[in-house]
């Protein structure tokens, strides 16, 4: 019986069957006039609730016990779904950490007479598993399978950190914003932000409740979402369509008998686009409101053509509304900066990126997953090996890979700590001829300013002006490593990319440089091994590594590998910051 069911996780010959998830579930729901709108359009409302109810049973399946929804981050609605259309739900859970976990959903529509299948949304959740009779659950970790399912365990530690952060980030970014915003233009045909407002109260009955009875957050959710399109739509008289949904967190639970009181108000208007708040609350009897969930949504206002239509301005009430006002200013740049860095596919992202404190978060994000995803490719070519170094290359969209082996008799967190001081890099890397630390943006990053010389006599030397990214190794997973030698650990890693800064725009001195992907993974194999892994991702010209002489360019990395293999050693007992 155990080789049975070892056969059907693994997806083996032994059983023919095709390897699927053991977290993953499905739900196909058929959009029936019940569900839609007056346009015969699935109600944003009702598919979260479906989202919402697919992920937790994921969650739950993982964790073996009740499961509630902690987040949701941003969700972008990229097509509508018409009535007799199909939805198809996939939720599996990514990666778990202490008590929490998070699942990814992906959501599409099935046209049943044409075949024809296309993406609605891919959002991701954190669900977090309720305590037992027993105490506190300590959840099992996920074994990823798959080359998909390994980078998406690896890009969610990451995913995790900007959570973690954010919600102070995108406070900072809103007080500094909105400070060099002046004064709020007026515009006479404004429509006054008091007409928008809505406040509805819902009474939380058994069917809006899970088995442990506390409201399903997907309820929640499509409550925030009436009001917040009623409140759309008293400003531009029309049926607005919902594009997006910020990353949100619920506060508190609600249960069984609670009223929640829901209130939005359109924030501000843009050309196109309008952004409404919303905020739910709940109470019982005669106790104060508890605060369970505040939102932001963009809308648009579609024609026949499905184009955005313009928009009707609106004008602020006094203090908080003007705050409000400001604010909606400031999270459309975070949106826009979010999508230009972070939603197009890494070969479509510009080699270098305005830095800037409004998109730092998102251009650390990047910069990692970058990284993380190079680590998770397959189909790299050995091109030679010497000295226990190995090079492999790879090809694609007119790019050159790099990636270079090694082992080193250092610990893992002093190789680490060593490598990812690029000032000292110039000490083993001919490569880097000076190196200086431009602004140190955070713990975990920094922008160096780097020099390397000339390829020949009559070029110029090169400048990088590079973003550093470190990370540690997700700490959660530490006692279950234990338990289970054989698991992949989380490495280390030193993200390198580059971008622009206003303050050090090129020169005639030097022809500037491009970094599009770069940067180490350092595993720990034992306590005194271990093993580097380089990567290097560019566009031929704008490296000094990139040469038609693949004999050369594997001369040159193994000299300078060779030299990082003896500074390591020689430093691997010295004290480091």
């Amino acid at each position: 019986m155990s080789n049975e069911k070892d056969a059907e996780r693994r997806g083996s010959d032994e059983s023919g069957e095709v390897y699927r998830n053991p977290t993953e579930v499905k739900m196909s729901q058929i959009v029936l006039p019940c569900h839609a709108n007056h346009r015969g359009e699935l109600s944003v409302g009702q598919l979260l609730k479906w989202m919402d109810s697919t992920a937790c049973l994921s969650a739950e399946r993982h964790a073996g016990c009740s499961c509630i929804t902690a987040s949701v981050d941003d969700i972008h609605f990229e097509h509508t779904i018409g009535v007799g259309k199909v939805v198809n739900i996939i939720a599996k859970v990514n990666r778990a950490f202490t008590s929490s976990m998070e699942v990814g959903i992906l959501v599409t529509c099935e046209d049943l007479y044409t075949d024809r299948q296309w993406r609605v949304c891919h959002a991701f959740a954190t669900f977090v598993a309720r305590r037992t009779e027993a105490g506190k659950v300590q959840l099992k970790q996920v074994s990823p399978h798959t080359q998909s399912e390994q980078m998406e365990y690896s890009l969610a530690a990451e995913r995790r950190r900007m959570r973690l952060i954010h919600a102070e980030i995108i406070t900072d970014l809103l007080s500094s914003s909105t400070s060099q915003l002046g004064e709020c233009q007026q515009y006479e045909d404004a429509v006054p932000a008091e007409r928008t407002r809505v406040e509805s109260v819902e009474l939380v009955l058994p069917p809006h409740a899970n088995h442990q009875v506390s409201t399903f957050g997907g309820q929640i959710m499509a409550w925030m979402e009436n009001v917040a399109t009623i409140s759309a739509c008293r400003l531009c008289n029309a049926h607005p369509t919902l594009r997006t949904i910020d990353m949100f967190h619920f506060r508190g639970p609600s249960h069984i008998g609670d009223r929640l009181v829901l209130k939005a108000i359109v924030n501000n208007a843009f050309k196109h686009s309008m952004e409404v708040g919303v905020c739910a609350e709940a109470y019982q009897g005669g106790e104060p409101l508890r605060h369970i969930n505040s939102a932001f949504m963009t809308f648009e206002v579609l024609d026949s053509d499905r184009k955005p239509q313009t928009l009707p301005r609106i004008r602020p009430e006094p203090v908080d509304g003007i705050r409000r006002y400001k604010e909606a200013i400031a999270r459309k740049k975070i949106r826009l900066d979010r999508k230009y860095i972070i939603s197009c596919k890494q070969n479509e992202v510009p080699l270098s990126v305005p830095w800037d404190p409004s998109n730092q978060m998102y251009l650390s994000y990047n910069n990692v997953s970058a990284l993380k995803l190079m680590d998770a490719r397959n189909s790299w070519v050995l091109t030679s090996e010497k000295n226990k170094v190995r090079l492999y290359t790879q090809e694609e969209n007119q790019r050159l890979l790099f990636k270079v082996e090694m082992r080193v008799c250092v610990p893992a967190e002093q190789t680490f700590h060593l490598l990812s001081d690029l000032t000292r890099r110039k000490q083993w890397d001919q490569h880097y001829e000076e190196c200086e630390v431009i602004m140190q943006a955070d713990e975990d990053d920094t922008i160096y300013r780097v020099t390397a010389p000339s390829v020949s006599k009559r070029d110029k030397g090169m400048e990088f002006i590079l973003l550093a990214s470190r990370r540690k190794p997700c700490d959660a997973r530490c006692s279950f490593i234990l338990r289970h030698p054989k698991h992949k650990m989380d490495p280390y890693l030193i993200a390198l990319r580059s971008v622009t800064l206003p303050t050090h725009p090129p020169t005639e001195e030097y022809t500037r440089g491009e970094v599009l992907c770069a940067g180490f993974t350092i595993l720990e194999e034992c306590s005194s091994v271990s093993k580097i892994t380089y990567y290097n991702q560019a566009t031929p010209g704008v490296l000094p590594y990139i040469s038609t002489d693949i004999a050369g360019l594997s001369s040159s990395f193994y000299s300078a590998f060779a030299a990082c293999s003896l500074f390591l050693e020689a430093n691997k007992h010295s004290q480091t910051a």
